[in-house]
């Protein structure tokens, strides 16, 4: 097993392929194994990296650890140790967490940026602010998937909650980063110049687009995609859309960077 001695952990990762790297980072329903349906494709042209975060999987965070304070170092520490210089990043939900905060940090090693149903944790109250006020729903699957996806893919649901189930217990939730406020604000967004699409299911419980639109409205030059009739995981109810879109995108910057 594929494991990294990184920030006092062993962060657990895969690596699939050859070519640009592409880093996917999990939301907090799954793990690594969440991306068996981008990995499958986008593997045959680049070198895909996924991992659990800490706390995830087989990542075991150690007793009364920084959680997701550490989310950011652990990914430039996953980079460092596989010898990444550049990458690009797509987040689900709570990977958004790693993802924006890193491409801030760090915008000389991030090609690329998908925010997928996820503000990232901006914490400028134009976003935190419609976070906090937005009722999202407990339920599990309530949360995640469509309900005509559920009615109409039994067995793609019962995998969904099966790889959610391998994560072990956690004492904090990490999602709290999305309200508290603490992320980064507009004045930090304004100088973004990664580039940036953000994806949402229309029918997304947790993120729904109008919360998705105001992110996007505060990354420059950021590109914002709704896909019908989907929940908050368009990368596993609709694979395909998801694959395009992510492929268009990761296109448009190699060929711009060429250029």
């Amino acid at each position: 097993m594929p494991k990294a001695p990184i920030n006092g952990i062993d962060l657990y990762y895969e690596s699939n392929g050859e070519g640009p790297a592409i880093v996917f980072a999990h939301g907090r329903g799954g793990n690594h194994m969440s991306w068996w349906q981008q990995v499958a494709v986008f593997s045959k042209t680049h070198r895909c990296i996924t991992f659990d975060h800490r706390g995830f999987g087989q990542s075991i965070d150690v007793p009364a650890g920084p959680g997701r304070h550490a989310y950011v170092d652990d990914l430039k520490g996953l980079l460092d140790y596989l010898g990444i210089q550049e990458t690009f990043l797509v987040a689900q939900s709570m990977g958004g967490l790693s993802c924006l905060p890193f491409a801030l940090a760090y915008p000389d090693r991030t090609r690329g940026l998908v925010l997928s149903d996820t503000t990232g944790g901006i914490g400028d109250e134009s976003v935190a602010g419609l976070v906090r006020e937005h009722q999202a729903p407990t339920d599990t699957l309530d949360r995640t998937l469509g309900r005509s996806f559920r009615d109409n893919h039994p067995v793609k649901t019962f995998l969904y909650l099966q790889i959610n189930w391998l994560n072990p217990p956690r004492a904090a939730d990490p999602t709290s980063g999305f309200a508290s406020g603490e992320g980064p604000k507009a004045s930090e967004l304004a100088n973004m110049t990664t580039p940036t699409m953000l994806i949402v299911g229309k029918e997304d419980a947790v993120f729904p687009p109008h919360i998705m639109k105001a992110a996007h409205n505060l990354i420059p030059g950021s590109r914002l995609e709704i896909v019908p009739d989907c929940g908050h995981s368009p990368y596993f109810e609709h694979p395909e859309v998801f694959n395009r879109l992510v492929t268009e995108f990761v296109g448009q910057v190699e060929v711009a960077a060429a250029d």
